[in-house]
């Protein structure tokens, strides 16, 4: 069990820094930690509503504030329902760090769904496997399940609070 604990660690080790990495990188993804402005101007098609643009321009829950003529503005940018002109700004994160948050995103629909399904049975295996690292009358091994349950009371009460 040991063996195979060290050696797919080791094998794991790089897509655990990017998990880890994405995963923190995600708890800051309501803000604009890291992210860069950019400006995009597109041609759509004309006399569109707030609820077609904002499906066709990918902004859930968008709504025009003013409408002035055939000029329409909302809250990142400007839509021009007589050409179908829209300049509006989003905000991404650098390419390496946005293609790090999608690999951990990964949706059943995404190519990269069966490597987020391999390293959540790595995991397993490392979660499991660590109870076979020492013996179980070893001073180590009983100090390790007070530490085992303390993590696994600390994860409950995070859970249901």
């Amino acid at each position: 069990m040991r063996t195979y604990h060290r050696y797919l660690g080791f094998f794991l080790a790089g897509i655990m820094a990017v998990y880890a990495l994405s995963g923190v990188l995600l708890i800051f993804r309501d803000t604009d930690f890291l992210k860069k402005e950019i400006l995009n101007e597109r041609q759509v098609a004309t006399n569109l509503n707030a609820k077609e643009l904002g499906k066709v321009i990918k902004i859930k829950r968008l709504s025009f504030s003013t409408v002035e003529g055939e000029i329409a503005t909302f809250d990142r940018g400007t839509y021009n329902s007589q050409t179908g002109a829209v300049r509006y700004t989003t905000k991404q994160l650098p390419l390496l760090l946005d293609k790090m948050a999608h690999m951990h995103k990964a949706k059943s629909a995404d190519p990269l769904f069966f490597l987020n399904i391999f390293f959540g049975v790595a995991l397993l295996f490392f979660v499991v496997s660590a109870f076979w690292m020492f013996l179980p009358n070893t001073t180590v091994f009983k100090k390790g399940m007070y530490f085992a349950a303390s993590g696994i009371v600390l994860t409950l009460i995070l859970l249901l609070v």
